[in-house]
């Protein structure tokens, strides 16, 4: 199909930008990489009297590690951020998560901030974002406001960005010295969104037990919501985990959906089976030094 019928600016500026948004307000919807919304324009699901582009704000296209935070501008490409080594050694979950969104051809042109205010409920980054307590950057003519983790989602494909607002950054924490995080995911084909997965941290003291403890869903409700398994898990030793405490406390914390993939007790019942591998591959990377690495190009999927 043939999108609808829309005007089209390419502004060169953020302030350019902002006062086109301001002007436009709901009419209006900011094209990154594209590889969301215009698929769903050619299916006439969304139809926009006007796109933004914003392509051409070069100051936007910047991966940034300091004061505590890994800071990712609105046009960084998940490819460019996956392949950051700086972002890897201070939040490596990134890189994990990163490498699950879909195929290297779509991560050449999709971007990462784009992702998170898409909010697509199946989608990766967003429950990173609720796990992390990452900080979303939103700006408007009239100044900029942050949300955090969760509160950026409304519902599904509803961020909390505003008419008027452009999305110009997400700011990850770095690692703690004695945290760790770790991404599992079940898809029916390579690259296609999950049936179920799920963002998992852990935090331990120094004797490695554990102090800490949650996780964040996708697939299996309508937006990414962290579910605090910490005290199923507290003082138990890094590389001994029991979590079918913590696997039952968060399957009574899931509401998933049924669909033509999979019946909604089996996405709790797989989405479990997720956590618990998850949180002992969090808990092993949580007594491990972090290193930048080279990414593996021939890991897609892994189930």
């Amino acid at each position: 199909m043939k999108p609808p019928v829309f005007a089209y600016h390419a502004p060169r500026s953020v302030e350019e930008t902002l006062e086109l948004l301001a002007q436009l307000g709901a009419e209006a919807k900011v094209l990154a990489g594209g590889q969301s919304l215009v698929p769903m324009l050619n299916m006439r699901l969304v139809a926009p009297a006007v796109l933004v582009d914003i392509r051409h704000l070069d100051d936007l296209d910047t991966v940034e590690v300091a004061d505590g935070r890994v800071r990712v501008g609105a046009r960084v490409r998940h490819r460019r951020l996956e392949r950051d080594d700086a972002a890897h050694a201070a939040q490596p979950v990134l890189r994990e998560a990163l490498e699950l969104v879909a195929h290297p051809v779509i991560r050449n042109r999709g971007t990462s901030v784009g992702s998170i205010v898409h909010a697509d409920p199946a989608a990766e980054l967003p429950a990173v974002v609720a796990l992390l307590d990452a900080r979303l950057e939103l700006t408007s003519r009239d100044g900029v406001r942050h949300v955090t983790g969760a509160d950026a989602f409304l519902g599904p494909l509803e961020s909390a960005l505003r008419p008027g607002e452009l999305a110009t950054a997400v700011e990850f924490p770095v690692r703690s010295p004695y945290g760790g995080a770790a991404v599992e995911e079940l898809a029916r084909r390579h690259g296609d969104y999950a049936l179920a997965g799920v963002a998992a941290q852990v935090d331990l003291d120094e004797d490695r037990r554990v102090t800490a403890a949650k996780a964040a869903f996708f697939g299996v409700g309508g937006e990414p919501a962290a579910i605090d398994v910490g005290q199923a898990l507290a003082g138990q030793p890094a590389d001994a985990l029991r979590v079918d405490d913590a696997v039952g406390l968060a399957r009574d914390g899931l509401d998933p959906d049924d669909d033509i993939h999979a019946t909604a007790s089996y996405r709790r019942h797989l989405a479990g089976v997720l956590l618990g591998r998850a949180l002992v591959r969090a808990a092993a990377a949580a007594t491990t030094p972090t290193a930048a690495s080279t990414p593996d190009p021939a890991r897609e999927v892994h189930a």
